[in-house]
C-alpha cells in the first residue's frame, strides 16, 4: 500500500482557511508556534477568525500580527499578559477573549479530539471563569461543564516530518501541537526538516500521519524562531 505525499506549498495550504474559520494554533510562547503559517495567513488576510491558542504571543510576533491586521474577532486562550495590543483590543471591545485555565484549555482540546461533548471540573467554580457555564452535581460536588473545543483548521510547527505527515517536535515545542492535531478537521503542519518516508523513527513520531492533511517544508526560519536556542 502506498502512502500519500502530503507535502504542500504554503500558499496553497493556507488558502484553504476560510473567512470566519476557527483556527487552533500550536505553541507555548515561541516553542511550537508556526510563525511561517501565521505570516502567510496574515498575507492572505482571511477575516473574522476565531483563534484558539495558549497565548497571544508578544507584540510583533505570531498571533499579534493577526491582531494588528484586524483578522481576529475572538480569542480562546489562557493569558494575554505579554501582548499589550491584545489587552487594549479586549478592553476596547474590538476583540472577544475567552480565558481558560491552562490545563482546562488542554483538556477541552483533548476532549474535542476524542469526540467528547465536554469535560466536568470544579476548577474555576465560584469565579468569573464560571460565568455563563452550566453546573451539575456529581457525588454531591458541584462541577462546571466545560465544552470540548474543535476547529476547522489547526496550524502546527514540527521539528521534522515525512511526506505522509508523521511529525516530531523538539522538546517543549510538543506542548499543544499533538492535541490540536486530533481536534481539527484540517491539519497543516510546517516543518523545519522534511525527511524521506520512514525518516522519522517510530519512537519519534509524536503525531501520526493520518491526523495530518498538509506538510509544508520551510526553506528558512524567520527571526521570530530565533528566540529559541537549541
Amino acid at each position: 500500500m502506498s502512502l500519500s505525499d502530503k507535502s504542500a506549498v504554503i500558499e496553497d495550504a493556507v488558502a484553504q482557511i476560510a473567512d470566519g474559520a476557527t483556527v487552533m494554533v500550536g505553541g507555548f510562547g515561541v516553542p511550537g508556534t508556526p510563525f511561517s503559517l501565521i505570516a502567510e495567513l496574515v498575507r492572505q488576510g482571511q477575516k473574522n477568525l476565531t483563534i484558539i491558542k495558549n497565548d497571544a504571543n508578544e507584540m510583533g510576533m505570531g498571533i499579534d500580527h493577526l491582531l494588528a491586521n484586524g483578522q481576529v474577532s475572538r480569542l480562546i486562550t489562557t493569558h494575554i499578559g505579554l501582548n499589550g495590543r491584545a489587552i487594549e483590543m479586549m478592553n476596547e471591545g474590538v476583540l472577544a477573549v475567552e480565558f481558560c485555565a491552562q490545563g482546562i484549555l488542554a483538556e477541552r482540546v483533548r476532549a474535542g479530539g476524542a469526540g467528547l461533548i465536554g469535560i466536568l471540573t470544579d476548577i474555576g467554580e465560584g469565579t468569573e471563569l464560571a460565568e455563563g457555564k452550566s453546573v451539575v452535581t456529581v457525588d454531591g460536588k458541584s462541577c462546571l461543564i466545560e465544552p470540548a473545543l474543535r476547529a476547522d483548521v489547526a496550524l502546527l510547527h514540527a521539528n521534522s516530518a515525512d511526506p505522509f505527515g508523521n511529525l516530531c517536535f523538539a522538546a517543549t515545542a510538543r506542548n499543544f501541537n499533538p492535541l490540536m492535531a486530533m481536534a481539527a478537521s484540517c491539519v497543516i503542519a510546517e516543518t523545519e526538516t522534511l525527511l524521506p518516508l520512514g525518516g522519522v523513527g517510530a519512537d519519534q513520531v509524536h503525531v501520526p500521519g493520518p491526523f495530518v492533511d498538509h506538510v509544508v517544508p520551510l526553506a528558512q526560519l524567520s527571526e521570530e524562531y530565533a528566540v529559541v536556542r537549541r
